[in-house]
């Protein structure tokens, strides 16, 4: 996981609350047994339809992800985030986040902006009248903004998640490190206590 400090670019403004992991990346992709190439099917049966907002050319190239209220519901599938995240999105800007879809995203590196709904609306319509806003999610502030829409608001994340993300930390990057006790501990147990073959 690399570190993420600000997350800035232009963003898709997928209009749709509720959205669901299935819809995010539909069950016929879960047969994939590496974690890349899932976003050729990020929404890929929304994306049938030539007017989806993937399909608009104005968003070709966008960082953000900004979605109505409760994005992320449903079955707990990684798929989702790497799905998003291999298309090309940083972050996902919603409302309401369904609380596995979030943590799911807290352990990939993909930023979880839960904004109020009033300023959720705000970015969505600033975004749909201009393709080419900039917004910037400031992790390290806490702080997601649009300036040129006139937009400017906090966001939450737990202090051991801002951490995460600021140091690019993963579950096992965080047990390795203490690498030392755990080898310690290991030269410390036993001949008798079953142990794995590390050869």
């Amino acid at each position: 996981m690399q570190p993420v400090r600000v997350v800035s670019g232009t963003a898709v403004p997928l209009d749709r609350s509720d959205v669901d992991t299935d819809q995010i990346i539909p069950s016929d992709w879960l047969k994939k047994v590496e974690r890349t190439g899932f976003g050729l099917g990020l929404f890929s049966e929304w994306r049938d339809d030539r007017d989806f907002v993937l399909n608009d050319e104005r968003f070709a190239g966008a960082s953000i992800l900004v979605a109505g209220p409760n994005f992320g519901t449903g079955s707990s599938r990684e798929h989702a985030v790497w799905a998003i995240m291999d298309y090309g999105f940083d972050a996902v800007i919603s409302p309401r986040f369904a609380d596995i879809f979030r943590n799911n995203c807290t352990k990939n590196g993909l930023v979880p902006v839960q904004v109020s709904a009033e300023v959720g609306a705000q970015l969505l319509a600033a975004v749909e009248a201009d393709p080419d806003l900039e917004i910037t999610v400031d992790v390290e502030r806490l702080v997601v903004s649009a300036p040129a829409a006139g937009i400017e608001a906090p966001f939450p994340l737990d202090a051991s998640t801002q951490h995460r993300f600021l140091e690019g930390l993963d579950d096992i990057a965080i047990t390795m490190r203490h690498e030392d006790h755990i080898a310690r501990h290991e030269a410390a147990r036993p001949d008798w206590k079953p142990a794995l073959d590390a050869g």
